[in-house]
């Protein structure tokens, strides 16, 4: 489908007055995403770590949970660190083990279910085992906050139940010794917004914080404040990968998080940037680690050993120390991934003919087969998605039932959705543009998607869902040089809430084009504008028939032709080479060729 191309308007005159200062550009994309006031514009331009960074003791529960690891510490209980399958829950999981460890304390586990046999979050057979091991402390990231039968279960058995968390809040809340979470009604921690890994970064920084009351340095006679920052890694890959806005204290830490990765002291993550192809073999960097890196290469490796295999492959290799261990993880997560993409392609495959030949007028697009690997669902409902513009369930069959992940569209909630039919799940969480589920029964499939439809059509009723392409400004490409690149680059990283600026550049003839890649579904322009200045660009799949608007651009474009075109502007980084490169969102015809 066609997008809709919405141009932002421009700031009042009455924003550009307070802030003189500004330059225009600067001064839309600030107004653009809501940061008027001078503080606000302070932090964001420049954001600085002992400033911008909240005490961990604003959680209205730390106090506690820090008191119930410390006693657990102090009486050498067994503590279990409870994380999740993806590159967000993985990440928590690294920061609070690697704290124990920093602490000198050695009487900890780790247990991430896998994805397939045992879902999302805490479940009752797991507290079973975890009691059986002698476990009285379990600590979630990234989950918990929807087991309340699960954590009820745990206090049974004796088990003391911390939970770190940032999704969905339910009707009841477990029963938790502390819960840590900054969405809850009444919490008074000021960054509603963290990913599960940054909040369980909280957590560390609060023990270290208590421990540094004492303790001059921890046990290794490393710093709290270096080894707090040592695992700012962890801390941006949770909070890029899991796309929570890129706003206030989420921002500063993954600013922050990306200059440690650029070191890339943790042996683990250098092994993984090598068989990636980031690193060269003397350590060097082929080019920047950014917000994009983390989300197109590091994390679809993370969440591949969870899809895949099992998380625990991700987990070990972020936590070893061992060079060799370290080599033959990142290899694995390698085939992981690679297994993965095939998976996807395949899949991706039979569900666009379910849509084309059953669904095309649906208002929500159900898919499903029941050889699907569950660990792939989600990615299959995200592409299918993408393509239809339309909310999408992608279901399989696992030994629990009928298991499912949906990706939604800007309008729709579609957790809230799944939250007020709870009669048809066994288990469900998520976000507003996301969920997972397991079905209570593989006969309530159909009633299922009926109910969820019914509630899409009513809650969108008289809504414009069209997809929109929303562009800061026009632009002349003519008037694009190294002072507007550095300028933007002051708004990185870019994310959610933060997205990167995209503009708009209307008659653009094309110099020259061919298509690229190994399935030449990528365009590579040269363009130019109001002058002879040539501009280098890169459209990404706007050579594959099977984008959104059906085009395969290569076959309708020709040197000479006119265009209109949305872009970004970048940074094309290789073996030290720099250049200014647009990246290509969306192109048409110019409208003075189609008047013509």
């Amino acid at each position: 489908m066609e997008k809709q191309w919405s141009i932002l308007d421009l700031p009042p005159q009455s924003f550009l007055d307070e802030h003189p200062e500004l330059p225009p550009i600067v001064a839309n994309l600030l107004y653009h995403r809501n940061i008027k006031e001078q503080q606000d514009i302070d932090i964001f331009l420049g954001p600085d770590y002992s400033r911008d960074v909240h005490d961990p003791y604003l959680f209205q529960d730390m106090e506690k949970a820090v008191a119930r690891i410390n006693q657990a510490i102090e009486q050498n209980e067994r503590v279990t660190v409870h994380g999740d399958y993806d590159a967000d829950g993985v990440s928590g999981a690294t920061i609070l083990t690697t704290m124990f460890r920093s602490l000198g304390y050695e009487n900890t586990d780790i247990y991430i279910p896998h994805r397939e046999t045992e879902g999302y979050g805490l479940n009752l057979n797991t507290v079973k085992l975890l009691h059986e091991q002698g476990t009285t402390l379990i600590i979630t990231c990234d989950c918990g906050i929807s087991n309340t039968p699960e954590v009820a279960l745990a206090n049974e058995l004796g088990i003391d139940v911390i939970i770190t968390d940032h999704h969905s809040i339910p009707a009841v809340l477990p029963a938790a010794i502390a819960i840590i979470h900054p969405k809850i009604e009444g919490e008074p921690y000021p960054d509603k917004t963290l990913a599960g890994g940054a909040v369980a970064f909280k957590v560390l920084q609060a023990m270290f914080k208590k421990h540094a009351e004492a303790h001059e340095t921890l046990p290794n006679g490393e710093l709290h404040a270096s080894a707090e920052k040592w695992l700012l890694d962890m801390v941006a890959i949770a909070t890029v990968a899991d796309m929570v806005p890129l706003l206030g204290e989420s921002r500063t830490l993954t600013k922050y998080g990306l200059i440690v990765m650029n070191k890339a002291k943790r042996i683990g993550l250098r092994k993984l940037l090598l068989e990636a192809g980031i690193m060269h073999a003397d350590g060097s960097m082929k080019y920047p680690i950014t917000e994009e890196t983390i989300g197109f290469r590091i994390a679809p490796w993370i969440n591949a050993a969870g899809r895949i295999d099992h998380a625990n492959v991700a987990y070990n290799l972020f936590t070893t120390t061992s060079p060799t261990e370290a080599v033959d993880l990142a290899y694995k997560l390698n085939q992981n991934n690679i297994e993965r993409q095939a998976m996807t392609e395949m899949y991706v495959a039979e569900a666009t003919r379910q849509v084309e030949q059953e669904q095309k007028e649906a208002p929500v697009l159900f898919v499903y087969h029941e050889s699907w690997n569950p660990g792939v669902v989600g990615l299959v409902a995200s592409r299918i998605k993408n393509t239809y513009d339309k909310p999408v369930i992608a279901m399989t069959s696992n030994e629990s039932g009928i298991m499912g992940s949906g990706r939604s569209v800007e309008g729709f909630n579609m957790i809230e959705a799944i939250q007020s039919m709870p009669e048809f799940f066994d288990k469900f969480g998520g976000h507003p543009m996301a969920c997972g589920f397991t079905l209570a029964s593989p006969e309530k499939r159909a009633e299922f998607q009926q109910a969820l439809s019914n509630i899409f059509v009513e809650k969108t009723a008289g809504m414009d869902l069209s997809p929109k392409l929303m562009i800061e400004a026009d632009i002349d490409l003519d008037t694009i040089n190294w002072n507007l690149y550095e300028l933007l680059e002051k708004f990185s990283p870019f994310g959610q809430a933060n997205p990167k600026p995209r503009y708009l550049a209307k008659d653009v003839t094309i110099f020259s084009l061919q298509s690229i890649g190994k399935s030449q579904g990528h365009l590579k322009m040269v363009l130019q504008h109001h002058t002879k200045k040539m501009h280098k660009a890169i459209g990404w799949g706007l050579a594959d028939a099977t984008r959104g608007d059906g085009n395969d651009w290569s076959k309708v474009l020709k040197a000479g032709d006119h265009v209109d075109i949305v872009c970004e502007i970048g940074l094309n980084e290789w073996n030290g080479n720099r250049e200014l490169q647009l990246t290509i969102t969306d192109i048409r015809k110019a409208e003075k060729a189609e008047q013509a």
